[in-house]
C-alpha cells in the first residue's frame, strides 16, 4: 500500500495545527466574571461592535480583530482636593467614591473614553461636584452641622451625571473621609459649638427646675385643699363621738385604770392611770 499520496494532506493538516497554535492568543479568549468585553472588527464598515457586549466565559474571534477587555467589578478612588465655601474661605477635603461601569454599555464608555475611563470621566466629574455643592455650603455648615447633608447631596449629583447616557457609570458611594479648615477657623467653631452645647445643657436644666417646682405646687395645693376638707368636716359632735370611740376602746384595755368622762376641756372624757 503506497501511503505517499496522504502526504499533502498530512502536510497541510500538520501546517494548519502549527498555524492554529501559533495564532491561539489572537483566536481564543476568555472573560472572567467581572469582565465585559467590546468586539473591533477591522474589516468591518462599523468596527465597534459596542451593541453586542461579550460576557464571561470561551470565546472564539477572527486573528485580525481586537477585543477590548473592561473590569465591572466594583472600583473605588479617593481624591483630595482644595475647594472654596460659601464665603470663599479654602477647606481642604478627602473624598472616596465607589463606582462601576454599567455592564451592557462599555462599548459606549469606549467609543467616548476608552479605558481610561476613570482618569478622564469619573474623577474630573466628581472633583467638579465636590467643588458646586460645597460652594453652596459654609465652612461652618460642612464641618459640623449640614455635613450629612453635604455628602448626600454630592453623590446625587454626581450619581445623575455620571449614570446620564454616554457616561454610563453606576456611582455606589460617595463618603467624605475629612474636611480639614484653617486652623483659627476650626478653633472658632470648636468654641461656638461647645458654647451652644452648653447653652442646651443649661436651658435643659432650668426646664428640669421648672418641672420640679411645678410639681412641688402641685402637690402642695392638694395636701392645702385636702386639710380644708378635714377641718371642715371636724365638727364639735364629731370629736366628741370620736372621743366617746376612743374612750370605749380605752376601757376594753387591760391597761386604763381610771376614766373621768366628761372633766376634760370641751366634755371630751379624761382618762387618768394606766401602765
Amino acid at each position: 500500500m503506497d501511503n505517499r499520496k496522504y502526504l499533502p494532506i498530512i502536510v497541510v493538516v500538520a501546517i494548519a495545527i502549527i498555524i492554529i497554535f501559533s495564532l491561539s492568543n489572537s483566536i481564543f479568549f476568555k472573560l472572567q466574571a467581572t469582565e465585559r468585553g467590546v468586539m473591533f472588527r477591522q474589516f468591518a464598515s462599523i468596527p465597534l461592535d459596542k451593541d453586542n457586549i461579550i460576557g464571561p466565559g470561551f470565546h472564539i474571534k477572527a486573528p485580525w480583530n481586537d477585543v477590548f477587555v473592561y473590569d465591572v467589578s466594583e472600583n473605588q478612588i479617593e481624591e483630595t482636593m482644595d475647594v472654596l465655601d460659601r464665603s470663599g474661605l479654602n477647606i481642604n477635603v478627602d473624598v472616596t467614591v465607589r463606582f462601576h461601569p454599567m455592564y451592557d454599555s462599555v462599548g459606549e464608555i469606549h467609543e467616548t473614553f476608552q479605558r481610561d475611563y476613570i482618569r478622564r470621566l469619573v474623577i474630573p466629574e466628581v472633583r467638579s461636584t465636590v467643588r458646586q455643592v460645597m460652594g453652596r455650603y459654609t465652612a461652618e455648615e460642612i464641618y459640623s452641622t449640614k455635613r450629612p447633608e453635604v455628602e448626600g447631596a454630592i453623590k446625587t449629583e454626581a450619581e445623575e451625571i455620571l449614570g446620564a447616557p454616554g457616561n454610563s457609570i453606576v456611582m455606589r458611594a460617595l463618603l467624605i473621609r475629612s474636611i480639614t479648615l484653617p486652623e483659627q477657623i476650626r478653633l472658632a467653631i470648636e468654641n461656638k459649638l461647645k458654647q451652644e452645647q452648653e447653652a442646651l445643657a443649661y436651658e435643659f436644666r432650668l426646664e428640669r427646675e421648672k418641672s420640679e417646682a411645678e410639681r412641688k405646687r402641685i402637690a402642695a395645693e392638694g395636701e392645702a385643699a385636702a386639710n380644708r376638707i378635714i377641718n371642715n368636716s371636724l365638727t364639735d359632735a364629731l370629736l366628741k363621738m370620736r372621743g366617746i370611740e376612743a374612750t370605749r376602746d380605752l376601757a376594753n384595755s387591760p391597761n386604763t385604770k381610771i376614766i373621768v368622762v366628761g372633766s376634760g376641756e370641751s366634755g371630751l372624757p379624761l382618762i387618768l392611770g394606766g401602765n
